[in-house]
This record gives structure tokens, C-alpha cells and sequence, in this order.
């Protein structure tokens, strides 16, 4: 177990696996976390700022941590700014752990944490419940991908022959297309009318058959130095069929490169969905996913005046992705068998 020492003794990878743990939570619990719904919209609350904690009333008594009622006012048609309408005769009150949610408040005036969107819906929760799409799409996608990558790899170094020549030639067809064209092209094709619980189911399995043909080549070239070993042979001379061998044999000799590589691998899916996402063919609203929150990010006026829109779906997915790489890198580092050696 020097590995799992190595591993633990990383602040680096402490600092991974502590962000995505909070973030995957704050996803799963995304109900229990804010009190609003995903498209409930507020009346008059369109684009509203992070809202302003107060602790004391007008006449500076101590009142203890509260929200005002908060509306939009008119816009400045020369420079855009939205003046906010503010009622100071109704304090809310924030309560913690109430009402089965993290936080609420007791009246009119409504906590948004990171502001409104364009149709007066909660930043925050909308953000949540975006990661439970962009966070699982991750996991989902690499483990079918490396699935197929996997055994189709074994199969072809183990097999060899004319299979194993007609296997890595559909490999290298499917590795020379740039897979971004490819994504753009299949997603396009995607029936417009089709629910988002199907596109998501889509979007994964297009990403997946694109980003297979990789590992598969890898894996082919570890399998061809490993399948003469004495302990495969040995299984050989048992009688166990090729399919036994490679599930049961030969793979697990290859799960610390694929560990490596899948924790490596997962941000890419996150991004690219988040690609398809922005350019309009993921997620389509009112579902949110991070990558149609940053969609926003192609309206000028909103990356300038109503700057909040855009800067946490992007947070959010750097601070993702760069996890994932610190996490990634720390197991490489682990569980090199020079550092085990040691």
C-alpha cells in the first residue's frame, strides 16, 4: 500500500479530491442546498446581482443576517445598467437548516447567492443542477468508452491475425477524423423534437464511440507484451478460452494505466459537452448543464453588465477540470512502480 501513502501524502491530490467531492455533494444535494426550483422564475427579477447580506436595519440596530425584497428598475438605454428597486420596509430574515434546505428566507426577499438569470431564475440552483448533467456525463461517458477501448484493444493483441488487422485499421479511420468535426456532425443530426433525457443518453454514447479508438491502440500494444508471459500461457494451457483470458488475465495487468488514464480522460468528456452545450447542441433549456449557462457568454452586453452569468458556469468547469488533472497526475505519480520500489 505505499502507493495509497504516496497518494495521501500529495497535498496536491488532497486539493483535487477535496473540490470534487464538494462539488459532486453540492450536485447530488442541489434540492437540499437551495430552497428555489430549477426553473421557478421571479416576477420583476430578471438579471438581478448577487444579493447583499445585511446585519443591521436602516437605523443601524443589529438585527442579525437578512435580505431585502429586490426587484428590477429601469434601464439606463444609454449604458445599459438595470437600477434595482430595493424595499427596506421588509427585511427577510436568513434562516440555516430550515424547512428542509440549507438555507431560507422568512418573507418576500429572496437570497440569490450568485444573482439571476435573463428569466429571473436562481444562478445558484440552476448551476447546481447543471452539474448533476456536465459532473455525470463525465463518468458515464469515460467508463463506456474505456469499456469499448478496452476490450476491443485486448481482443485485437491477443487474437492478432486478420482481426487484429482489420480492427486497428478501423481504429486509425476512426483517429485520423478530428473528433470535434465529428461531434459537431453527429450532434447535428440529432432530431430536434427528441426530450433531453434522450439527447443526454445521445451525447454520451456519441462521445463515448469517438474517444474509444485511442485507448484501444494503447491497450493492444501493452496486451502484445504481455500476452506471452508465463502466467498467460499457463491460463492457456488450462484450457480457458481467449475471451476468459483477456477479461480475467491480461486487462487487470493494465488497470493502473487505465485508472491513470480514465481520471485524466473525464474533464475532456466534461468539456466537450460543454462545447456542444455552448454552440447549441447539448443540453437544450430550459435544462440547464454548464455548458448552455456559459452560451451567455456570446452576448457581449452580458459578459460586461451582468458578468455573474457567465464567470461561475466557467469557474466551475476549470476548477473541475483542473481537479481532475491534479487528482490524475497524483495517482501517476503513486502508483509508478519506481516510487512503489521505494
Amino acid at each position: 500500500m505505499n502507493w495509497w501513502k504516496r497518494l495521501r501524502s500529495n497535498p496536491l491530490a488532497w486539493i483535487g479530491i477535496t473540490i470534487l467531492t464538494i462539488f459532486y455533494a453540492a450536485a447530488l444535494f442541489a434540492d437540499f442546498v437551495t430552497p428555489y426550483g430549477v426553473n421557478e422564475q421571479v416576477k420583476n427579477a430578471a438579471l438581478l446581482p448577487p444579493t447583499q447580506i445585511h446585519w443591521h436595519d436602516r437605523q443601524g440596530q443589529y438585527i442579525g443576517a437578512h435580505v431585502y425584497p429586490t426587484t428590477q428598475g429601469k434601464v439606463d438605454l444609454e449604458t445599459g445598467d438595470r437600477a434595482l428597486i430595493v424595499d427596506y420596509t421588509k427585511p427577510s430574515q436568513i434562516q440555516i437548516f430550515h424547512g428542509g434546505h440549507l438555507f431560507r428566507t422568512t418573507s418576500e426577499g429572496k437570497l440569490n447567492l450568485l444573482g439571476t438569470d435573463e428569466q429571473g431564475r436562481d444562478q445558484l440552483t440552476r448551476l447546481l443542477h447543471g452539474g448533476r448533467i456536465s459532473l455525470l456525463i463525465g463518468f458515464i461517458g469515460t467508463t463506456i468508452s474505456y469499456a469499448i477501448g478496452c476490450l476491443v484493444g485486448g481482443i485485437s493483441g491477443y487474437i492478432g491475425g486478420w482481426l487484429d488487422v482489420v480492427l486497428m485499421r478501423f481504429v486509425e479511420i476512426l483517429m485520423s477524423v478530428p473528433s470535434i468535426y465529428l461531434l459537431v456532425a453527429l450532434a447535428a443530426i440529432l432530431p430536434p423534437q427528441i426530450s433531453n433525457t434522450q439527447r443526454f443518453a445521445l451525447i454520451i454514447a456519441i462521445i463515448s464511440f469517438v474517444s474509444w479508438a485511442g485507448l484501444a491502440r494503447i491497450i493492444r500494444g501493452q496486451v502484445l507484451s504481455i500476452k506471452e508471459q508465463t502466467f498467460i500461457l499457463a491460463a492457456r494451457a488450462s484450457g480457458a478460452s481467449p475471451l476468459r483470458i483477456i477479461v480475467n488475465h491480461v486487462l487487470p495487468q493494465t488497470i493502473t494505466f487505465i485508472i491513470i488514464s480514465a481520471t485524466l480522460d473525464i474533464p475532456r468528456f466534461i468539456v466537450v459537452e460543454a462545447v456542444l452545450s455552448l454552440v447549441g447542441l447539448g443540453i437544450q433549456p430550459p435544462d440547464p448543464s454548464w455548458g448552455n449557462m456559459l452560451s451567455l457568454s456570446t452576448n457581449a452586453s452580458i459578459v460586461i453588465l451582468q458578468p455573474w452569468l457567465v464567470w461561475t458556469p466557467a469557474l466551475a468547469i476549470v476548477l473541475t477540470v483542473l481537479s481532475f488533472n491534479l487528482l490524475g497526475d497524483s495517482l501517476r505519480d503513486a502508483l509508478d512502480p519506481k516510487n512503489i520500489r521505494q
